[in-house]
């Protein structure tokens, strides 16, 4: 057991950014994520060993209760027998007696032990998930780095980048450029038709001076 948390110990506590910058990754949200998994299963396995080291305390809790008990009984007994000359009743009782204080005793002792295990553990659990949920938040910002870095990408090409820019400056040239001759060739087209109203007009008004 010793072994198993030392090794989780080890693995939530492991350079976290090492783990990230892994030459072998090329995201490092999704290996921070496994990171995480792993983590977690581990932390789950240590909840099942707590649950279990309850299950051990209260079964050595319970033996221990009932040696008690047996003892005290067979020390009231001894004693009744003893006193009623029964000698055979009485060796039977305080050899019973003596077995069940050996056993309560031996009990206690490793019910005390069993309660300094549990302490420890619960004490390495509650690390544990502490350093699981700093693992979260870690993750939310890096995320949020790697949120604002792809922006930042993205409005660098648009910004800064010339092959872009150029293009996209050449492409709102070009539009102009087309809108420009279309508005001459609209211009061009008004003022030819209204030059030939025009002189028409005129030259109907100079026929009618003749005529008059």
């Amino acid at each position: 057991m010793t072994n198993l948390f030392t090794r989780i110990k080890n693995t939530i506590t492991a350079d976290l950014h090492e783990v990230i910058d892994h030459k072998e990754k090329k995201n490092p949200i999704a290996l921070l994520n496994q990171y995480l998994r792993q983590c977690e299963q581990e932390t789950e396995k240590v909840r099942k060993l707590l649950e279990r080291q309850y299950t051990l305390k209260s079964e050595f809790q319970r033996e221990y209760q009932q040696a008690a008990e047996l003892a005290e009984k067979r020390t009231y007994q001894a004693e009744v027998a003893s006193k009623a000359g029964e000698t055979e009743l009485y060796q039977f009782a305080a050899a019973e007696q003596q077995q069940y204080t050996e056993r309560a005793n031996r009990l206690l002792t490793s019910l005390e032990h069993v309660n300094g295990q549990l302490s420890d553990l619960e004490k390495k659990y509650e690390e544990m998930k502490h350093k699981v949920k700093d693992m979260h938040l870690r993750r939310l910002e890096l995320m949020g780095r790697e949120n604002v870095t792809r922006a930042n990408l993205q409005i660098n090409q648009v910004l800064d980048s010339h092959s872009y820019s150029d293009k996209s400056y050449s492409k709102f040239k070009e539009i102009e450029n087309y809108l420009d001759r279309l508005e001459q060739q609209v211009n061009s087209s008004f003022y030819r038709s209204t030059i030939d109203v025009r002189v028409a007009q005129l030259e109907k008004e100079m026929k009618k001076e003749t005529i008059s």
